[in-house]
Parts: structure tokens; C-alpha cells; sequence
């Protein structure tokens, strides 16, 4: 396992890869938002702190996700992983609907319930990004119908 500590260089590859989104969410950087690079599979789960296992995430995806790597499926009762974003495409796994993420399958479902995607605040923020024209951005519409 390596060191939880990301340089900045690392940082930037991170950053840059994701166009500047959120990879959960899809949400811009931009004033007054902070990002921060995620361990997809946490440290203290063996995640390696290496380019394939970081994604750019907002704070809210981050913090809401935690360490976790998935949750239960109220309806199965079974155990399900996060969304991947370096080996899933985003688009099997969400729909948006204006400014609502709909989760499309059962990884989309824990994924969008855990990380909070449909709170009254966070579909006022994408309704807010809509109106300005910052969302979805060209970049995002690409994760989004690959």
C-alpha cells in the first residue's frame, strides 16, 4: 500500500483528467466550490494512492462517500459497490433528468442514495449551473452518452 499523500503534480493529472468536474456528480469547479482528490478503494481498504485509483470529486460527493465502498440495496438486501469512476461509464449507471441524477442501475442506486445526488441543495446547485449554461457541461454530456 502507498502513502495516503498526493503531490501536486499527481493533483494536477487528477484534476485535469477530469476536465475540472466532479467525476460523481458532474458538477463544475468553479467560485467558492471545493474539490478534492478522492481515494476511489480508501486507504485504509488497500486503496493504493496512485493515478487509477483517484478521481476529482466535489466536497460533497467526498465527504458524504467517506471511506465506504458501497452500501446495501434497500430492496435486495444485498451489498453493492460505489460507482467506479475509472472503470464504469457513468452513463450506464445515471440518467439526468434536468438537474436530477436518476440512478439506472443497482451501483447507480447506492451510489446516488450515499452521495446525497437529490437533496433539495444539491438540485438547486445543478438547477443553478443549468441556468448559467455551466451544466452539463460539453465534457460532462461526453461521460454522460459515451
Amino acid at each position: 500500500m502507498s502513502s495516503p499523500y498526493i503531490n501536486a503534480e499527481l493533483r494536477r493529472l487528477v484534476a485535469r483528467r477530469a476536465d475540472y468536474l466532479c467525476e460523481y456528480c458532474l458538477i463544475p469547479e468553479g467560485d467558492g466550490l471545493s474539490f478534492q482528490v478522492d481515494h476511489i478503494i480508501s486507504v485504509k481498504h488497500g486503496g493504493a494512492t496512485t493515478a487509477d485509483n483517484l478521481c476529482y470529486a466535489c466536497i460533497f460527493c467526498n465527504l458524504q462517500k467517506g471511506t465506504d465502498l458501497g452500501s446495501i440495496n434497500w430492496q435486495t438486501g444485498e451489498l453493492v459497490r460505489f460507482f467506479n469512476p475509472r472503470r464504469d461509464f457513468w452513463g450506464e449507471h445515471f440518467r439526468l433528468d434536468e438537474a436530477v441524477i436518476q440512478p439506472l442501475t443497482d451501483i447507480g442506486e447506492v451510489t446516488a442514495r450515499i452521495f446525497d445526488f437529490n437533496s433539495d441543495e444539491r438540485v438547486i446547485e445543478r438547477q443553478v449551473f443549468i441556468i448559467s449554461g455551466q451544466y452539463p457541461s460539453e465534457s460532462a454530456l461526453k461521460r454522460i452518452n459515451k
